[in-house]
């Protein structure tokens, strides 16, 4: 019974740390409220120096698609994959589609490729020696509130974490100590899903993601023809495609054609031998 005052104000010890230590109500609320475990942090406010950082400390995550017309798509991804490398990137998918014909009509080539940030421009610009961009579209998104929130939020959670260890280590007795290593395996829980997110977000704005289309000259665009020439050339692949297939239908069609053509054969050659064989033989109609 004397050990129960001691018992008493560890556990109280441990509510008081948990409480203290943890990150606030509106921070749990962003993040049981998000499918995606993303920090949706307040709105900073108006006149708060820190809400407002330097642009150097600016977190901008890049994100940028482009289309090229090139003469070979497989040979142009081989060195779109070679610039990006140069450049300190990577390329995180690839996928070569080879042509339906001899003209080349189907081939194409996507990338997924991740460089950089401060590599993008000059990587956009050395696209124009491998073909022609036919569009591009570049777009950025800053994150520097949902990185200072995270920050925040780690450090909090450090804190708790030693707090935690230390009240472990001073323990009177067990039940003290298992509330201890109870909490204390929960706020190292939420640290590593913080520090994943806090990772995740890091890579994205030290490397920029772009998706690239690379198909041959003269294919028409997504809305269609863009003048006389484009038109041509479309008008001119559609009669060639529509004649492959006239060509592929008539050497599918043409063994049933032969066979029931000698099925016809086999029938009607007999009939009509008997029919001039009965023909011949029978008599003649008299004289009057």
């Amino acid at each position: 019974m004397r050990r129960l005052p001691g018992t008493v104000i560890a556990a109280l010890a441990v509510a008081v740390v948990v409480g203290c230590s943890g990150p606030s109500g509106d921070s749990g609320g962003a993040d049981s409220g998000s499918g995606t475990g993303a920090v949706a942090p307040d709105p900073a406010a108006p006149g708060d120096p820190e809400a407002a950082p330097a642009d150097a400390d600016r977190q901008v995550v890049t994100t940028a698609s482009a289309s090229l017309a090139v003469d070979d798509p497989a040979d142009g991804a081989q060195r779109v994959s070679e610039l990006v490398e140069s450049a300190g990137g990577r390329v995180e998918q690839r996928a070569e589609r080879t042509a339906s014909g001899e003209d080349g009509d189907g081939a194409a080539a996507d990338l997924v490729v991740r460089v950089p940030s401060d590599a993008l421009t000059d990587l956009l610009a050395d696209l124009e020696d491998i073909g022609d961009i036919e569009d591009v579209s570049v777009s950025r998104s800053d994150v520097t509130a949902t990185a200072v929130d995270l920050d925040a939020r780690i450090a909090a959670l450090r804190t708790s974490v030693a707090r935690l260890q230390s009240l472990m280590d001073q323990a009177a007795d067990t039940e003290a100590l298992l509330a201890a290593e109870a909490a204390l395996s929960e706020r190292q829980e939420e640290l590593e899903a913080l520090q994943s997110q806090r990772t995740l977000l890091a890579d994205q704005v030290e490397l920029s993601t772009l998706s690239l289309h690379l198909e041959p000259f003269g294919v028409a665009p997504a809305g269609g023809p863009d003048g006389f020439l484009d038109g041509l050339g479309t008008g001119w692949r559609a009669l060639i495609a529509a004649l492959g297939g006239v060509v592929v239908v008539l050497g599918f069609a043409l063994p049933w054609l032969v066979a029931a053509g000698l099925v016809s054969a086999a029938v009607l050659v007999p009939v009509r031998m008997a029919r001039r064989r009965a023909a011949v033989e029978a008599p003649a109609p008299p004289q009057p």
